[in-house]
């Protein structure tokens, strides 16, 4: 295990190296036309604008926090804190600047070449940001490892790394998720239901705007997202490695009887198999690369269920040597099929049989049709929910509660090839974009609407892999939590924390834990309501007062930076309540009511949370693909432009600030709550 923290930073390196071939593969392909080149540059210009607003403010943030742990824990705390956010951005930067290539050249292979080339652009794109995300994850956290890891502050310092990346994720998604969907509403409020035009067409000032939100919310944010996952399953598994009594921890390996041996082995796993995940990761883009020809669906499918295989039976042939049981690679294939039987569920009740019932429900009305979504969004619940609580049994059965954290990081060791597919949706939903506006064609715009979705069917797959993940990974943080408590309690010859429903503090936490989820996502989705609401009045104003726009007279063009401008602004300025509410809660609620509340309310964020996100990003993925189910003509009669059609232009506007910005943010809410608890767990014990 000595050289890990190289072998970790090595592999991480090169999976950066990979993705800057990927970028500039990419890049030598051609734009098209020189109007697809000119929306494409509109796109990247609004995009890069957005982030760098934001990017101002979150900056500011984290020089205000570097300074409070630098005062509380020490410098070396705060720099860890530091580098955490600062890797965070760039993941999603990274990711982002390739996307907004990407998009153009999708929507030309398309043209010039079919949908194969199509896929393969699309996914090489994608594969930029899946790799930067696992690859700076590895670095960042292999780097501390190997700087830090005979230090006695080595707990402070990777709990710091992991709340840089979780708070500048929290703003990053949830200021990217009010974006992309109050540009998203707006454009189809006023372009689909009103004025009935088509989906991007080149007329609405909105869509302009739309396409720059994907990226900035379902790239940029999404990537900050899951690399938050990644980091934080792998702290709290080291935390408990560092903390876990040593009759638990001994089942990780029965031989080893010297106590300093045995917890090096338990911190150092979650990196080992983390570097595992991302050599595998690797050889699984280059596999679905060479599936290209095939369709679509099947290919991304596949994509998601090969990982976990590989990563299984590359750890049964790796964790042996260095002494470890049987337990560690069931425990990890646990995590990682988990992960793939909720993605499979997700992709189910987004993409099969209950998209076609939320379509049926659209012919009697709106009404039906949002009724229908919120059931099929309440059903979708279990099956992932029920899966995770059969990981958790089998992991605690043969590692403790150790073992859940392992799950965890088995779930998402396949981070880069998750994020390949994930992003992919976006890149593909803007080349559809970009063919619509620039009139190439119903041969064309037919490729890169299946292409689009196939595309909402993945993120939404990433959604629930991000939750699911997020589910075991604060299992994890909330037991890393409660053993740092009760050894800085040990410390001081006081009472242990002990968890008992029946005590007032703890069922105090409880309900005051449940509250939080439902605040954050009352006030996302009243943001995009908000923002979306000043988008309209804009693009009816342009409408209304640039003569012969709605007509489409060549020459007369819309303004769309005045809705990028309004859509900044709202979003910038929406996200900061939200994501303070994560990040204030747990010290004030430690602070002022002692670790007892805190640990109730962790508790009861979890559940809480963890039912309404699912709930938000599966409703909202059935409610898109039912639209575009119809749109495709799947109902027979009812096509663009019914009164079919429109209901469900009208639950899908209810489904989008449900799945890309109130369900992924209380999906991080969790995971925030739980970093920034565990990082304060001495200070309040």
């Amino acid at each position: 295990m000595d050289s890990l923290p190289l072998q970790a930073v090595g592999t991480g390196a090169f999976a950066l190296v990979i993705a800057l071939v990927f970028y500039f593969r990419v890049k030598s392909l051609p734009e098209g036309s020189e109007g697809m080149a000119r929306i494409a540059r509109y796109i990247r210009e609004g995009a890069m604008a957005f982030l760098s607003r934001q990017y101002q403010v979150l900056g500011a943030y984290a020089l205000v926090v570097f300074g409070l742990l630098a005062w509380k824990l020490g410098p070396i705390a705060g720099g860890a804190f530091l580098a955490g956010a600062f890797l965070s951005l760039l993941a999603g930067f990274f990711g982002m600047k390739s996307a907004t290539f990407a998009n153009v050249r999708t929507a030309e292979a398309a043209r010039g070449k079919g949908k194969s080339a199509a896929l393969l652009v699309a996914l090489d794109g994608g594969a930029v940001m899946g790799l930067c995300v696992a690859g700076l994850g590895l670095i960042g956290l292999g780097g501390l490892y190997g700087v830090y890891r005979n230090d006695k502050h080595l707990a402070e310092i990777v709990h710091s790394f992991a709340v840089g990346a979780s708070s500048i994720a929290l703003f990053a998604r949830i200021g990217g998720g009010i974006y992309t969907k109050a540009a998203d509403v707006g454009a189809d409020i006023v372009g689909k239901v009103e004025a009935n035009i088509p989906e991007d067409d080149p007329r609405n000032p909105g869509v302009i705007a739309d396409n720059v939100g994907d990226n900035v919310g379902d790239i940029a944010g999404m990537g900050a997202d899951i690399y938050e996952s990644y980091v934080a399953a792998v702290v709290a598994a080291m935390a408990l490695g560092m903390t876990m009594p040593m009759d638990k921890l001994s089942k990780l390996a029965p031989t080893i009887d010297d106590e300093i041996k045995l917890r090096t082995l338990a911190v150092a796993l979650p990196l080992l198999l983390t570097t595992i995940g991302l050599a595998v990761s690797i050889v699984g883009i280059f596999i679905t690369r060479m599936m290209s020809k095939m369709p679509p669906a099947t290919v991304l499918r596949l994509a998601l269920i090969i990982p976990p295989f590989l990563v299984t039976g590359a750890a049964a042939l790796v964790l042996p040597r260095f002494g470890m049981s049987t337990g560690a690679t069931i425990t990890l294939g646990a995590g990682a099929m988990g992960g793939a039987i909720v993605g499979l569920v997700t992709d189910y009740y987004t993409s099969m049989r209950p998209v076609r019932q939320i379509a049926e429900s659209s012919l009697t009305g709106p009404g039906t049709n949002v009724i229908r979504g919120l059931a099929v969004g309440l059903e979708s619940v279990a099956i992932p929910l029920v899966t995770l609580c059969v990981v958790g049994f089998v992991s605690d059965h043969f590692l403790g509660l150790y073992g859940i954290a392992i799950a965890a990081v088995g779930m998402l060791a396949g981070t880069a090839i998750v994020m390949t597919v994930d992003a992919y949706g976006p890149i593909a939903d803007n080349g559809g974009g970009i063919s619509e506006m620039s009139g190439l064609g119903p041969e064309v715009r037919a490729i890169t609407d299946e292409l689009d979705a196939v595309g909402n069917t993945t993120a939404a797959v990433g959604k629930g892999f991000a939750i699911g993940s997020a589910v075991l990974t604060v299992v994890a943080l909330f037991a890393a939590f409660n053993m740092e408590v009760n050894a800085a309690r040990r410390l001081r010859g006081e009472a242990e924390l002990v968890l008992v429903l029946t005590e007032t503090k703890v069922l105090m936490g409880l309900l005051f834990g449940a509250i939080l989820p439902c605040l954050v996502g009352a006030m996302t989705m009243t943001a995009v309501g908000r923002a979306a609401g000043a988008i309209v009045e804009e693009i009816r104003r342009q409408f209304r007062e640039i003569p012969g726009l709605l007509e489409g007279k060549p020459g007369v063009d819309p303004q769309p930076k005045a809705i990028v401008a309004i859509a900044t602004t709202a979003a910038i300025r929406e996200m900061i309540l939200p994501g303070a509410v994560a990040v204030v809660s747990p010290p004030l609620l430690g602070f002022l009511f002692g670790a007892e509340v805190l640990a109730g309310a962790l508790a009861g964020a979890l559940a809480v949370g963890a039912t309404l996100s699912l709930l938000m990003a599966n409703g909202g993925g059935a409610w898109d693909n039912a639209k575009k189910f119809i749109e495709k003509g799947g109902l027979e009669g009812h096509k663009k432009g019914s009164d079919a059609h429109k209901a469900a232009v009208v639950g899908d506007t209810v489904g989008d600030p449900f799945k890309d910005t109130s369900g992924p943010g209380i999906s991080i809410l969790i995971k925030v709550m739980s970093v920034v608890s565990l990082l304060i767990a001495p200070l309040i014990a």
